[in-house]
């Protein structure tokens, strides 16, 4: 029997912190485990028909019309956080129809962000809509608007919010199997963590290089990485996290023919797994257990 994996990817987004109503509920919606291998959203098979045009049509506007619209009485931040919110709340219904209007929404977003010269805002808009598309598997739209948000983060300072970015294009190339692209990016975004205290970002971060060497075959170096992430999510009380970090230990032993350490890495995440609540991650490591032949 073949081993699943939880995943070792784990894409980030924020949000501004005037619409951030608590951290646990920016972590419910934008701060996802995204799948490889057996592990996938569940939103990863809806087709979004006509996104492409809304997306252009959306831009050639705010080139064209961006005086226009800064001239309009509809132009202040409170509306632009008040349609991002919208598009939360559209994004967290999860249907096809759904994500296509929370696009639509983050893009009328971006538009009055840009309009009142909220460049920060803007930068959040634009990485989140990349977010979406990056879950939905396209990743070609996912990295044009990861870029277009990286300048502006570094424009205007958002170390943590460059952070981010940085780490989730690395994460689009780690899913277009571009391994060196994905270090290159993640190990751009690490010490950016660490200069701004984000320890779950720097967690995150070391547990997608990780990996990455895992993906390699450099073992050994997966296990360094790991180990490095491990406890920091302990310490930040990210127990989902921490489950993933050990599946992930597990799984490297599992290749090393190390089947007891194995075991036991999988045994120390699964009430982890149960505790959080995530029914797919349990069964997942489950299924390791028992191709180890425990239970």
């Amino acid at each position: 029997m073949s081993l699943k994996k939880v995943i070792h990817l784990v894409k980030v987004a924020i949000l501004p912190n005037s619409i951030m109503k608590s951290k646990n509920q920016q972590n419910n919606w934008l701060v996802l485990l995204v799948g490889r291998g057996y592990i996938t959203l569940s939103i990863s098979i809806l087709l979004l028909c006509g996104l492409g045009g809304v997306v252009e049509s959306n831009r050639v506007l705010a080139q064209d019309d961006l005086l226009k619209i800064a001239q309009s009485p509809a132009a202040t931040k409170e509306n632009a956080e008040r349609l991002f919110e919208e598009g939360i709340t559209l994004y967290q219904q999860g249907s096809a129809q759904s994500l296509e209007q929370a696009i639509q929404k983050w893009q009328e977003a971006r538009l009055l962000y840009r309009a009142v010269g909220d460049r920060r805002g803007e930068a959040i808009t634009l990485n989140s809509i990349g977010f979406v598309y990056d879950a939905l598997g396209e990743k070609q739209k996912a990295l044009d608007f990861y870029n277009q948000a990286l300048p502006i983060c570094r424009a205007v300072g958002d170390r943590g919010g460059e952070a981010t970015t940085l780490n989730n294009i690395g994460a689009v190339y780690d899913d277009l199997g571009e391994k060196q692209k994905a270090l290159v990016f993640y190990n751009q975004a690490l010490p950016i963590y660490r200069a701004v205290g984000d320890r779950g970002g720097e967690a995150t971060t070391l547990n997608n290089i990780g990996g990455v060497y895992d993906d390699l075959g450099e073992k050994q170096k997966a296990l360094v990485f790991y180990n490095q992430a491990l406890p920091i999510r302990r310490a930040v009380g990210d127990r989902g996290g921490e489950a993933i970090t050990l599946n992930n230990i597990g799984l490297v032993y599992s290749d090393l023919g190390e089947k007891q350490k194995a075991l036991d890495f999988y045994y120390q995440a699964l009430p982890l797994m149960r505790a959080v609540g995530d029914a797919y991650g349990e069964v997942t490591i489950l299924d390791n257990i028992r191709a180890l032949g425990g239970f």
